[in-house]
């Protein structure tokens, strides 16, 4: 157990401190643990109302010539209007959805032990009212900073939602795109984005003003947009060479898996010292591996001519991570940041509207980029649920930097450690 934790001792005495053989009392000679064991006391639902207190000058209420002053207490404004839902209401139901993966429905009987008497519908409104007034604010000024760097990586994966706005059928796929920065740039970012579709206008439309080098897999969306370079992801290329199960297979995966030995050496240097080593002896075995894949004759449908497909496809992508020490040679960071989603889709299998896919995303990328930046997630959304209302930051937008996961504020009241 933690330390610092509370403790509660229980002491265990004789039942008569009295002697059998002479009768004369007993004196106590020492004591000991004999175990411990984790206590668990469950939370407590508690109604707090409040109270806003007139008060008026009675000297002015005497002399009738002018109207007596009146001054009232005010009272902090609430996250949702008219709601039940207090700060660490709303941020329990999101951090347990989103962070402990368990679904609206589940949550019910939860808070009912609790004392509080709702349904999935309810939860569901409060997730999608807190999420786009005060989660999404944090979450489009963090895309505002993404946009400005110069290195990303994206991927996508799908999901369902019900009632589309397309037409389709709610069984037609609709997708979830994840952009995360990295670690050379400053404070990670992760940002999910939820579509219709995996077209290459979603992306577009997200990436509006964004320049630089973008790390993706070989999807043909990732490609050929103004002011982008794309590098390809060589762990997708070592999976295809895998499949060719067969002696020509291996050899391309000894490609991959020596390239990968020399990034593990190079890991914890500088940026600019990485592009040193990679220039001086990565580059030599991309040259070699691209040659040998363009003069073998692997021809026709088969797992290994697909494979040579693949990565000759890919080559100028493949070959970027050698100019560029900021950039990964696989987009695993991005494939990490998309399991919480693939895990939590097991439990929520669909949204039911648009908004709520889009309340999704909006929490899940703060779910995500407060545990990259070491803030514990629900202290954290508690936090904003209860400042962002009383802030005004429609007229002061500046006043959110002061509330990103990584300003020293945020760390030192709502830090993990």
């Amino acid at each position: 157990m933690h330390d610092g934790i509370e403790v509660e001792a229980i002491h265990y005495h004789p039942e008569n401190t009295i002697c059998d053989c002479c009768q004369g009392r007993m004196i106590e000679i020492g004591s000991k643990i004999v175990r411990e064991e984790a206590e668990f006391i469950p939370a407590k639902m508690m109604k707090v109302q409040h109270i806003e207190h007139a008060y008026e000058c009675k000297g002015c209420k005497v002399d009738s010539s002018q109207p007596a002053q009146i001054k009232r207490g005010k009272a902090p404004q609430p996250a949702i209007q008219r709601s039940i839902a207090s700060p660490s209401v709303l941020a329990k139901v999101i951090y347990d959805k989103f962070a402990q993966y368990l679904p609206l429905y589940r949550q019910v009987k939860e808070w009912d032990r609790y004392g509080l008497n709702t349904n999935d519908k309810n939860l569901s409104n409060w997730v999608i009212r807190a999420a786009h007034d005060w989660l999404l604010p944090v979450y489009e000024r963090m895309k505002e900073l993404m946009m400005a760097k110069s290195v990303l990586h994206i991927d996508e994966t799908y999901g369902q939602i019900i009632n589309r706005s397309d037409g389709k059928s709610g069984q037609a796929n609709a997708y979830n795109w994840v952009f995360r920065s990295v670690p050379s740039q400053g404070p990670i970012m992760t940002l999910f984005q939820s579509a219709l579709s995996r077209a290459r206008s979603v992306l577009e439309s997200f990436i509006k003003g964004f320049s630089g080098t973008i790390v993706c897999d070989g999807y043909s969306a990732y490609d050929k947009l103004e002011g982008v370079i794309f590098a390809n992801c060589w762990a997708h290329v070592r999976r295809y060479w895998l499949k060719a199960d067969s002696k020509n297979g291996r050899i391309g995966v000894k490609y991959c898996d020596d390239l990968y030995r020399l990034e593990r050496q190079f890991k914890h240097l500088s940026p600019s010292k990485r592009r040193k080593k990679r220039q001086k002896y990565s580059k030599p075995i991309v040259k070699e591996f691209l040659h040998w894949v363009e003069t073998s004759p692997f021809y026709g449908k088969n797992a290994l001519a697909k494979a040579a497909e693949y990565t000759l496809n890919r080559a100028n992508g493949l070959k970027a991570f050698l100019n560029d020490g900021r950039i990964e040679m696989d987009n695993n960071p991005a494939e990490n940041a998309i399991r919480p989603n693939v895990i939590g889709r097991k439990n929520w299998l669909f949204s039911v509207s648009e908004a709520g896919a889009k309340a999704n995303a909006v929490c899940l990328s703060i779910a995500e980029t407060t545990k990259s930046n070491g803030v514990d997630f629900y202290e954290y959304i508690k936090k904003l649920f209860r400042d962002l209302p009383n802030l005004g930051i429609q007229q002061n937008p500046e006043i959110l930097d002061q509330y990103m996961p990584w300003s020293k504020t945020i760390k030192e009241k709502c830090s993990n450690n």
